[in-house]
C-alpha cells in the first residue's frame, strides 16, 4: 500500500541517498527498490528487493550520515533489513549513489525539507551512536578483533569445511570445494615447493594452504595469523593431521617471521596488508626463492581517501587499495624479478558469492555464533566486494616473483606454470 509512512519516506530517502544533484523527482514505482516502513506501508515496484525500515532510528542515522555510512550503520544495527536478493539490492543502491565515489551533499532547501519530513515521522533527535561492530578495538599486542575474530565454527559455515580463505579457481570446478582445492594446488605448483623447503605464509588464516603445503609437499611452514583463534585452531588441525612438527603458527607482525632464509613466501588472502615490506620480503627469501602474492587492486587514477564501510568495519588497520602498477613496482623496487601477473577478478567474485550463499544458508547458526551484527557485517562485505569485482572497480591479481641468485639466474628448475586468465 502506498498510503502511510512509506509514501512520505520516498522523497526523503531519495535526497539522503542520492544528494541534491541526482535527486530528480520520480514516481514511487520508478524506484529501483521497494521501501517498507514500520507501519507496513510500501513504495516501490513489486518484486524488487526490499529495504525494510524497522525503526525510526534508521532514518536518524541517514539524516546524520547521508549515503553509504548511514545505510550501513542502520543495517548492522538491525534497524533496517534487506529482503530478497541482497546483491540486487546493494547493486541498485550503489548505482543510485554513483557507487559511493563521492560524499552526499545536501542543499539548504533539501535539509529543510528533510527535517520537516523527519519531524512528521518522529525521526528527529541526536545522532545515534555507531554500532559497536564499527570500531573493533585492537588488543595490547596488536591483535585484530571484530568480525575477523569470530570463531572457527562461524567461519566453517561461511568458508566451508576446508576454511580456505583465498580466491578459488573455477575453470574446471563444479563447486567451492573444487575451486579451493584447485587454488591450493596451483599455488604450491607456482611456488615450486619441494620436500624440506621452508615456506612463510604471510596471511595463513585458518591454515588451509599451510596444511596443504605441509601434507602434499612435505615443507616446513611458518604461518602468520591475524588472531589468537586462528593460531590455536591451526595448531590443533596440524596436530590432528600429524603435521605439528612442520607447521609453526606465529603472531601477525612480520618481525615474527625471524630472519629466514625462506625458499618461498606466499599470501593468498587477496587483501594487501599494511605491514608488508617488500624490501624485507626480499631479505627473507633465499636466492632463487619465490614470492606469490594474490592482491586486491583498484583502478589507476586519482583516488579520494575517505572513511568507508570496509575501513570502518573490516580492515581498519590496513591501508587503502592501490593500483596494480604500484604494487608491481614495489616488488620490483625491492630487487625481485616479477615473472608473471595474472587476473583473478571473476574468480574472486564467484568465490565471494559462494561464501555469501553459505552464510545465508546457515544464517541462524552464524548469527548465534558471531552475533547478529557481525553476521550482517560479513554478508554486507561479501556482497559489496563481489559487486565491486564484477563491475571492475576492484581487481584481484596474482603476482609471481623470484629473488635471483648472485649470478642473476632465477633458478634452473623454475616452472612458470600455467597462466591465470580470467574468463
Amino acid at each position: 500500500m502506498h498510503d502511510g509512512v512509506a509514501s512520505r519516506l520516498a522523497p526523503l530517502l531519495t535526497r539522503v541517498l542520492l544528494g541534491e544533484e541526482n535527486a530528480a523527482p520520480a514516481a514511487a514505482d520508478e524506484l529501483p527498490v521497494q521501501v517498507r516502513a514500520w507501519d507496513g506501508s510500501v513504495v516501490g515496484p513489486a518484486g524488487a528487493p526490499a529495504f525494510v525500515i524497522r525503526h525510526r532510528r534508521a532514518l536518524r542515522r541517514l539524516l546524520w550520515k547521508p549515503g553509504e555510512m548511514g545505510l550501513v550503520r542502520a543495517y548492522v544495527a538491525g534497524e533496517l533489513d534487506i529482503e530478497g536478493d541482497v546483491f540486487a539490492a546493494l547493486d541498485a543502491v550503489q548505482r543510485m549513489m554513483r557507487s559511493g565515489d563521492e560524499p552526499i551533499r545536501l542543499s539548504s532547501d533539501d535539509k529543510r525539507e528533510i527535517v520537516r519530513t523527519a519531524v512528521m515521522l518522529g525521526a528527529v533527535g541526536p545522532e545515534p551512536k555507531p554500532p559497536a561492530e564499527e570500531f573493533p578495538a585492537g588488543r595490547a599486542d596488536g591483535e585484530v578483533t571484530g568480525p575477523l575474530d569470530a570463531s572457527p565454527e562461524f567461519f566453517t559455515r561461511m568458508l566451508g569445511p576446508s576454511l580456505a580463505h583465498g580466491t578459488g579457481l573455477w575453470d574446471q570446478a563444479v563447486d567451492l570445494t573444487d575451486a579451493q582445492r584447485a587454488a591450493l594446488e596451483a599455488a604450491a605448483e607456482r611456488l615450486g615447493l619441494f620436500p624440506g623447503a621452508r615456506l612463510l605464509d604471510l596471511n595463513a588464516g585458518w591454515g588451509a594452504f599451510a596444511l596443504h603445503a605441509a601434507r602434499a609437499c612435505d615443507v616446513r611452514v611458518v604461518a602468520l595469523t591475524r588472531t589468537h583463534r586462528q593460531a590455536e585452531h591451526l595448531r590443533e588441525r596440524a596436530a590432528a593431521a600429524g603435521l605439528a612438527d612442520r607447521i609453526d603458527p606465529r603472531a601477525w607482525d612480520l618481525d615474527a617471521a625471524g630472519d629466514g632464509p625462506y625458499d618461498a613466501i606466499v599470501d593468498l588472502a587477496g587483501v594487501e596488508t599494511a605491514d608488508r615490506d617488500t624490501a624485507r620480503l626480499y631479505g627473507l627469501l633465499a636466492p632463487t626463492g619465490r614470492l606469490l602474492l594474490r592482491v586486491q587492486a583498484r583502478r589507476p587514477g586519482p583516488h579520494q581517501i575517505r572513511r568507508t564501510f570496509t575501513t570502518s568495519y573490516m580492515f581498519p588497520e590496513d591501508g587503502g587499495l592501490r593500483p596494480l602498477g604500484e604494487i608491481v613496482s614495489d616488488v620490483e623496487a625491492a630487487g625481485l624479478e616479477v615473472r608473471t601477473v595474472g587476473a583473478l577478478r571473476e574468480h574472486h567474485a564467484r568465490t565471494l558469492r559462494s561464501w555469501a550463499a553459505n552464510l545465508q544458508r546457515h544464517w541462524a547458526e552464524a548469527a548465534e555464533l558471531a552475533g547478529p551484527g557481525h553476521a550482517r557485517v560479513w554478508l554486507l562485505y561479501l556482497a559489496a566486494s563481489a559487486l565491486a569485482c564484477e563491475s571492475g572497480r576492484v581487481g584481484v591479481h596474482e603476482i609471481c616473483a623470484v629473488r635471483r641468485d648472485h649470478d642473476g639466474r632465477a633458478g634452473a628448475t623454475l616452472v612458470e606454470g600455467r597462466a591465470v586468465v580470467s574468463r
